[in-house]
């Protein structure tokens, strides 16, 4: 059973860098044909991918993100990771790891979420 755990710290000051980490279990992250995603929830709002990065290694970004968002595998660690520098506020969002079978963002190809942790920006 693939297993998707989030971490990182809950609060982050605006201008500093969100850093999150996705563990997986119970698959390895460079598995052919899948596809291990950020999204995310803002309170009130819908879901809102911020990319993927796929077997091959190759990267897929929201536009509104790709030119801050950064997604890595470590595959020493077979973990997901999230860099998004120079947060604000409207970053504070529920973030989800999320494994989906191919190469698009269709939330209806996602098959494994992880629980999603809350991050909030504030000084």
């Amino acid at each position: 059973q693939v297993q998707l755990q989030e971490s990182g710290p809950g609060l982050v000051k605006p201008s500093e860098t969100l850093f999150l980490t996705c563990s997986i279990s119970g698959a390895s992250i460079t598995t052919n044909w899948y596809y291990w995603s950020w999204i995310r929830q803002a309170p009130g709002k819908g879901l809102e991918w911020i990319g993927y990065v796929g077997y091959s290694d190759a990267s897929y970004y929201s536009p509104s993100l790709a030119s801050r968002a950064s997604i890595a595998r470590d595959t020493s660690k077979n973990q997901l990771t999230l860099q998004l520098p120079s947060v604000t506020r409207e970053a504070t969002a529920v973030y989800f790891c999320a494994r989906n079978k191919y190469d698009s963002t269709y939330l209806g190809y996602v098959e494994v979420w992880g629980q999603g942790t809350l991050v909030t920006v504030s000084s």
